[in-house]
């Protein structure tokens, strides 16, 4: 894995830049003066009218060169003229610069670019509970803001609504960043900037970062303790503000690939020498909210309708006690996942194509959840898994509020029953139909099991 170690540059490059800019004008004037002008035999002495010359072109482009210093307007890097509707056709992060759509891609900025006409992007951006009080500009590299900071090499930036620690959102908000990795050849950022609502971020959840990590390389976050008073500006960024956004679905699918191979080897797991025709049904437990009020029952059912298969092999695992490399080893092994809509549910990508997914929820979820509950159908079919269907208990303490927030938050967390002949036929049905698909291979429809001694994309 390879390391990249975060630089800063100081702002004497573009001194020394213009030092040489100007000396090099200043031999052209002379050059074709004298060719124009002066026969070849003319005195030393004569050349040095000229110097006064020179001497008011250099003050020229130290004048010019400060003025666009002073130019460079800072605005907030969160916009509040957009807050009520913060993701509603507008983004109110870097709110005054256009994003650049590809067909197929995440939308995103990149600076320095055409668009931006070259400038860089710098930042004030260390503030942690205000985006407001934080401020973006662009700059010319040979006049940067005063006592700026300019930090080498490529920086990946991220702007989410929602956060960086639970795995759902975080894993979301990354992907774009995969993306970019696989199609610029395997390039990898010497740090990253992260930000919530324009409101600076310095760490990751462990898994996000191990995901991170696995697929892309070494995490650093960059925190700006170091910068001093002025403005930190990035010699390359490319900024994602929209999550996955306008992503195509061939895309996604290259993104999971990606990851679900790469996160298998740093893991050091491969596919073990067994019967290519097993089932292995997987009831992953939550503690606490979204637990089963009875698990050794419902342990039962999943257990007995396994048993009626040949090849189907059982487990069960609890998504609090485990590493990330658990989970993913865990995931690489099963074919069929059982769990409670929760966090844990993304670890799923990590299974091979064509698994199937068996979600369940506590009372009120259908009703009050909105589209959200659906994130782990979306997914799955992201990473071309099969999601086999959802179940909502029907039963549960009743909601004595008049409001459907508060409705929500009552059943948000609650545990779930079960329905032992509704989770037997579901079961027997999902078994017999991956039995099937087991027997006959993949159907004209779908891919076969991806190989795990295939090389991993940007391997």
């Amino acid at each position: 894995m390879t390391t990249i170690t975060s630089t800063r540059l100081s702002t004497h490059a573009p001194k020394r830049s213009l030092c040489f800019l100007t000396s090099f004008f200043a031999l052209l004037l002379l050059v074709q003066m004298q060719a124009i002008n002066f026969p070849l035999s003319f005195s030393l002495s004569s050349s040095s009218s000229l110097w006064p010359i020179f001497h008011q072109n250099k003050l020229e482009l130290h004048r010019t060169r400060s003025m666009l210093q002073d130019s460079v307007t800072f605005l907030p890097l969160k916009d509040l003229r957009f807050a009520k509707e913060p993701m509603s056709g507008n983004t109110w992060f870097m709110s005054s610069i256009d994003d650049t759509h590809e067909d197929g891609e995440a939308q995103h900025l990149y600076f320095p670019s055409s668009a931006s006409k070259g400038r860089l992007l710098c930042l004030f951006g260390n503030h942690t509970g205000d985006g407001a009080k934080n401020s973006y500009a662009l700059a010319w590299p040979e006049a940067l803001p005063h006592n700026a900071t300019l930090l080498g090499g490529l920086t990946f930036m991220s702007d989410t609504y929602y956060d960086y620690h639970n795995i759902w959102h975080g894993l979301t908000a990354i992907s774009p960043f995969v993306a970019w990795h696989l199609r610029k050849e395997c390039v990898a950022p010497a740090r990253w900037v992260l930000f919530h609502w324009g409101e600076l971020r310095t760490r990751m959840s462990p898994w996000l970062q191990t995901l991170v990590e696995a697929s892309i390389g070494k995490v650093t976050i960059e925190n700006f303790e170091n910068g001093g008073r002025g403005p930190a500006c990035f010699e390359k960024v490319v900024v994602f503000r929209h999550s996955q956004g306008a992503m195509g679905k061939k895309r996604k699918e290259e993104v999971y690939d990606l990851m679900r191979c790469k996160t298998r080897s740093y893991c050091n797991i491969s596919r073990e020498i067994g019967d290519p025709k097993a089932i292995r049904l997987t009831l992953l437990l939550r503690d606490g909210s979204r637990s089963f009020k009875d698990e050794p029952a419902v342990i039962r059912i999943f257990d007995r309708e396994c048993g009626k298969v040949d090849g189907c092999r059982f487990k069960v695992a609890r998504s609090n006690n485990l590493t990330f490399c658990d989970q993913v080893k865990l995931l690489s092994d099963t074919d069929i996942l059982l769990s409670a809509h929760g966090a844990q549910m993304a670890n799923l990508f990590f299974m091979d194509k064509n698994s199937s997914i068996m979600e369940f929820y506590p009372k009120g979820w259908r009703e009050l959840a909105g589209a959200g509950q659906y994130v782990f159908r979306w997914l799955a079919e992201w990473a071309r898994m099969r999601h086999q269907g959802s179940w909502w208990d029907p039963k549960g303490q009743p909601c004595t509020h008049s409001d459907r927030g508060s409705c929500l938050s009552h059943y948000k967390d609650a545990q779930l029953g079960h329905d032992e002949a509704y989770f037997a036929n579901w079961t027997a049905k999902v078994l017999n139909e991956v039995k099937e698909y087991k027997l006959t291979g993949a159907s004209k429809n779908s891919s076969p099991p991806q190989p795990r001694s295939r090389p991993c994309p940007c391997g």
